[in-house]
This record gives C-alpha cells, structure tokens and sequence, in this order.
C-alpha cells in the first residue's frame, strides 16, 4: 500500500510539471485563489481597478475575457489610463462609427501599443455599445505640474481645467506609493514627480466618478502602481466616495508563480502573478 502510495505521489508530481501555467490568481493574503471567484467578486462591486503591465500579454488577454465574461452577467462601463479626457468625443465617434479606426489614429493620441493591446477592449465596447472612457488628464497638464507645480493648474482657463480632477486636488506625500516616489529620484525634483502622479491619479477617479452608472461595473484599465496597495486611483476614489466599493487586481511577475512572494501580499484585493519569461507584447 505504501508503494502503492509513494508511486501516485510521484505521478502527481509529473503531471504538476507536465502543466506549465503561465499566471496564478492569488488573494491579498497570498492563498491561492481562482478567476470564477475573481468573476464572482466582480459582480458585486461598483468599481474594478485592473493593474497592468502596459507590454504583459497575460494582461491584455485576461482583461479583455474579464470585460466579455462580466458583460454576461452585469451592464459595464470600461475605461482606461491609455486614453486621456480631451480625446473623449473623438472616442466617442468611432464608438457611434462616425469616424473610422485610421481617422481616431489621427485624432487622438492614441498608445504605440493600442493595435494589439486595446483596440481589442475598444472594439468590444464599440461591438455592443457600451461606454468605453477615456479618463487620464491630458499629458501636456501632469508635465505642467512636473515642471512648475499643481498650483500652475488653477491658471488655466475653465474651458481647459474641465479635463483635470476638480482644483485643488487633496495630496498626501506620505502616501506610502508617492513617498517612495520622492526616494527614488533621491529629492532632485522636490515633490514635483509625485504631485504629477498624483493628478492623474485624481483625474481618472473623477474620471470613474463621473461615470459610474446605477446597477453596473466600472471596469479601469491602467498601470498597476496607479492602484497598488490600496493607493493611488483607489485612494482618490475613496476621497471622492467614502462609501465606493472597490476591486482592485494587481499585476506581480514572478519566477515561480505557484507561491506569492512576500513582498507582493497585500497589493490588492487579487494578484495576478505571470511567470516572467511571458513574451512581452513591445
């Protein structure tokens, strides 16, 4: 019996070598979890905050299975980081085809990678008419911050501060997220690098606010630190909504994905761990 034992033992040990995954789920706590709970959780919040590596193809394939599955059970709304606010009406025609994909590739600033990486999501929207929005602040405003300060943007003229977070923005340097931002650059640009991080991050949750609709999903695309440990979109969010309820997934890419590395427990609610020889998508 024991041979007998010792021999399924080893069996299974073949068959767990035998099926690579590329990526494993896991909860804030580091205990393996699934996408049929991932879904499920999803169906019952007002916010998903989906983290990304703008070039991971793991990414981008399970963002676009989460939008179709979800759209199954519940009304979405998508949105995205890749897509900033005074692009929105020229999004917003090739939604209703009045403009075709070459002219929105002209119009707007679309990402080197939206081809292959969020088209896909556009078209989806686009394919059952569904609102997909675009909710970062336009990147000549955040390089305005950086270069004089948030308090340049209240200079503006009103007809362009309708794209950024209402002014002024709270801002909290001690933020764990915009803190170790300052450490990084070693103080050379004062607080400038994570005040711009900041209004982004301000202006997609207002962004997200704006849009949310009654018995639906918001589902955000953006990069992972945007929303990582609870910060960032996800604390501008709570500053705008104390009562919002929020799922936030984070992407972690790891050697060995069949345990959570310490370091990345408790980065969000699911953590979406990729073996790290996935091809990257540019």
């Amino acid at each position: 019996m024991k041979k007998l034992t010792f021999i399924a033992f080893l069996f299974s040990l073949v068959l767990q070598a035998q099926d690579k995954k590329a990526y494993q789920l896991y909860d804030k706590n580091g205990k393996k979890t699934t996408y049929a709970k991932l879904l499920k959780e999803t169906q019952k919040t007002q916010v998903v905050l989906f983290g990304e590596y703008h070039d991971n193809a793991i990414c981008h394939w399970l963002e676009l299975e989460l939008a179709k599955d979800l759209a199954q059970i519940k009304p979405v709304v998508l949105g995205a980081e890749m897509l900033e606010t005074d692009n929105q009406s020229q999004l917003n025609q090739y939604l209703k085809s009045e403009i075709n994909q070459i002219q929105l590739d002209t119009l707007a600033r679309l990402w080197p990678n939206y081809p292959t990486d969020y088209k896909p999501l556009v078209d989806f929207t686009k394919e059952n008419k569904l609102p997909f929005i675009a909710t970062n602040i336009p990147r000549r405003y955040a390089s305005l911050v950086f270069k004089k300060g948030l308090e340049e943007l209240q200079n503006l003229p009103l007809e362009e501060q309708k794209f950024i977070a209402p002014l002024p923005i709270n801002f909290d340097l001690n933020l764990p997220g915009y803190k170790s931002m300052l450490e990084m650059q070693g103080g050379k640009a004062g607080d400038k690098m994570p005040k711009a991080q900041a209004i982004k991050d301000a202006t997609m949750a207002n962004s997200i606010i704006k849009n949310l609709q009654p018995n639906s999903v918001f589902i955000h695309y953006n990069g992972t630190y945007h929303s990582d440990n609870f910060e960032g979109i996800n604390w501008y969010l709570k500053q705008y909504n104390p009562n919002i309820q929020i799922i936030t997934i984070a992407t972690v890419e790891q050697k060995d994905i069949n345990k959570l590395e310490k370091e990345n427990l408790n980065k969000a609610n699911f953590i979406l761990v990729i073996d790290e020889d996935v091809t990257k998508t540019y």
